[in-house]
């Protein structure tokens, strides 16, 4: 852990601070009241690694359309088959509706299309701190 208000990792304590309680250093703790005098462990912070993200892809409903078309089938006949109504087909075909994960898997294994796509999460840092821990200093800018 870091200071709260100077993000310094050194004997660490929990103190009152404009009426907030918070976790800071020696030094700052002279800006308000000390609660308690515990020394706390600096962790170690692990960054966070990208997860797989599953989305529709953005022409889903052209994909649907065409493929329906190329196996021969109206829109009826094909929401008859997979169990769903005309109009939702309409709506996906035309755009006008975004089918969720578990119609898209539905329209996928009839159609034979991929309308699934697997997308790296991107972990984007716009603040460069001394810290990994943003501190309240790091949010103030200070007159000089």
């Amino acid at each position: 852990m870091t200071c709260e208000l100077c993000g310094k990792g050194t004997s660490l304590t929990r103190a009152v601070v404009e009426g907030v309680e918070m976790t800071v250093c020696k030094t700052c703790s002279g800006f308000g009241k000390i609660l308690q005098t515990p020394v706390f462990q600096q962790k170690k912070i692990t960054p966070k690694l990208p997860e797989t993200i599953s989305t529709i892809v953005p022409d889903a409903g052209e994909l649907v359309r065409k493929a329906r078309e190329r196996l021969g089938l109206t829109q009826k006949d094909f929401a008859l088959k997979i169990n769903e109504h005309q109009s939702t087909i309409y709506k996906v075909e035309t755009g006008h509706l975004e089918p969720n994960m578990m119609l898209a898997k539905k329209l996928e294994r009839n159609l034979g299309v991929n309308l699934i796509e697997e997308n790296e999460e991107v972990v984007v840092s716009s603040l460069k701190t001394k810290s990994a821990v943003l501190t309240i200093g790091d949010m103030i800018k200070l007159k000089e």
